[in-house]
């Protein structure tokens, strides 16, 4: 009651650049503008396979040079990657989409990724493609580009910028990102059954293009690698902190896809598909869509050392904790990204399927819901707060629109 929503973005919609909105909106984040705007980057989780529901739709023979130039991965101007991103200036006192345009385009299954303090978004390719040509679904694709990488997306852009892999932040499928002020260590998670946390070392912290380390999460004192809780006998207990540290990982742009299997040899540990990752007070929070007995969620927070990311961190290193598993009894399932809500508490998007809702986890590990898709069998993706806290936006991947919800929310 009281609570309402408005169509932000919606799928095939004209844009202020000439081209449509894409479809299967994901992650997303919102930055402050002018003047009381909300500035919206939102993911595409788009394959090169989708033209119709692209920006391009079947006009891109038709495109200035000037704008195909802009595409990281052309395809050899047959099959171009169709992922990207949107940018939306939306006016929250009228309503109003003021302005929305192609930010970032010619990257493929851009799924979450994460905002930065100094104002950009993080976008994150869900793929390890490889260039060349290849058949997939009865269809010939070429390639151009390696594809499996995190791409900068400044919230002032104005336009479509010319895309540029940060490549000393791996290459493998990326799902979400998420910065820690500070130090400007940059926490990752990846979508794969036995995946790794990652985080990456700037060499100069806000300056992810000038290099730095890649690293994979491991935990002290533990016998088994795996946080699944998927044996009779559970490997992670739930509420307690761990002690972790980290693994210096090598060849972090490879031709193969076998980062996570290294990482996992040299003793990293291992989680069941990691999703959303987000702020969340002194912590990080993210999400395991497939994670405990039930295969239906966790939720795990990463808590930094005080000496993040510095030789000193062994004598107080950071903790890892499981504050929450789904079960068949319990209102969250398959939990995927996620944000930390003014008022303190988790709000959880579901990628269940059917009836994905939002589920809002309180510090002390109880669940309410806050919303429910009821229209559609999508899932629900991209939660953020605008900067004031008063508008909360969601997206709905299929058949893809970005919504603004007000109302009494918790102060």
């Amino acid at each position: 009651d009281g609570f309402s929503y408005r169509t932000v973005s919606r799928a095939g919609d004209h844009m202020s650049d000439g081209l449509r909105v894409p479809g299967a909106h994901d992650g997303m984040a919102a930055f402050e503008g002018r003047d009381g705007r909300v500035i919206l980057i939102t993911n595409h989780e788009m394959n090169t396979h989708w033209f119709d529901g692209s920006a391009f739709g079947d006009q891109y023979a038709e495109l200035p040079e000037q704008t195909k130039s802009l595409l990281y991965d052309r395809g050899n101007d047959k099959t171009p990657a169709l992922g990207g991103t949107t940018t939306k200036i939306y006016n929250p006192e009228t309503g109003e989409t003021e302005k929305q345009y192609l930010s970032l385009a010619g990257t493929e299954i851009n799924c979450a990724g994460g905002p930065t303090p100094w104002g950009s978004w993080l976008s994150c390719e869900e793929c390890f493609e490889s260039p060349g040509t290849s058949w997939q679904f009865g269809r010939q694709l070429t390639r151009d580009q390696r594809h499996g990488y995190v791409f900068e997306v400044a919230s002032a852009a104005g336009g479509l910028a010319k895309p540029q892999p940060i490549k000393a932040m791996g290459r493998f499928e990326h799902e979400a990102c998420a910065v820690h002020d500070a130090s400007g260590t940059v926490y990752m998670t990846e979508d794969r059954h036995h995946s790794l946390f990652y985080r990456y070392l700037p060499d100069v912290p806000g300056e992810l293009q000038q290099g730095g380390r890649l690293q994979a999460l491991a935990i002290r004192d533990q016998a088994s690698l795996m946080t699944h809780n998927w044996s009779r006998e559970p490997e992670t207990p739930l509420n307690t902190p761990l002690k972790t540290y980290w693994i210096d990982l090598d060849n972090v742009d490879p031709v193969e896809n076998d980062l996570r299997l290294r990482g996992a040899a040299l003793g990293a540990a291992t989680f069941a598909r990691g999703e959303g990752l987000c702020n969340a007070g002194d912590r990080f929070a993210f999400t395991c869509t497939i994670g405990g007995p039930a295969r239906i969620g966790q939720v795990f927070t990463y808590t930094p050392s005080p000496f993040e990311g510095t030789p000193e961190e062994q004598n107080e290193p950071g903790h890892l904790t499981l504050i929450a598993e789904a079960s068949e009894s319990s209102l969250l399932r398959n939990c995927d990204n996620l944000t930390m809500a003014p008022w303190g508490d988790l709000v959880v998007c579901e990628d269940t399927l059917s009836h994905c809702g939002l589920v809002g986890i309180r510090p002390d590990g109880s669940q309410y819901e806050i919303a429910d898709n009821s229209y559609t069998n999508s899932e629900l993706a991209g939660v953020c707060f605008s900067p004031d806290g008063k508008t909360m936006f969601v997206n709905i991947q299929y058949p893809g629109m970005t919504l603004a919800i007000t109302g009494p929310w918790p102060t």
